[in-house]
């Protein structure tokens, strides 16, 4: 089971790379695809910018904890997540629920739920 979780959180750090690499070098079409709009150049600098810090860096922490099979670097992306999707049931409660804000969040709770189990399979010290 530790090499299917090592697999698993290692796809889901690689998607995450991948999501803020597609922000680093076309924020307006990766934008799109979370329903984001940029204003002009400030816009998409922010978007290049602060999605791709999120993405890259909750991804590069969860290849690290699939490469070394450790579970510390798993802190990292569960938090970004675990604070995206509870940012996501406010706007919930605030703003309503269409239909487009469940599968984002269905995305974030699996990503969240093969890190937790990366947490349980992988060692709590780095690997020898």
């Amino acid at each position: 089971m530790r090499k299917v979780a090592r697999a698993l959180v290692g796809l889901v750090g690689a998607f995450n790379v991948l999501l803020g690499l597609g922000f680093l070098i076309d924020p307006a079409q990766a934008g799109l695809r979370f329903f984001l709009l940029s204003l002009g150049t400030q816009g998409l600098a922010t978007m290049r910018a602060d999605f791709t810090a999120f993405f890259v860096t909750g991804g590069v922490f969860a290849v690290v904890a699939a490469w070394r099979a450790w579970r510390t670097p798993l802190l990292v992306p569960v938090s970004l997540l675990g604070i995206a999707i509870s940012g996501r049931a406010i706007s919930l409660i605030a703003d309503g629920a269409p239909g487009t804000a469940f599968p984002p969040m269905v995305v974030e709770a699996l990503m969240i739920l093969i890190l937790a189990i990366g947490w349980r399979h992988f060692d709590a010290e780095a690997a020898r």
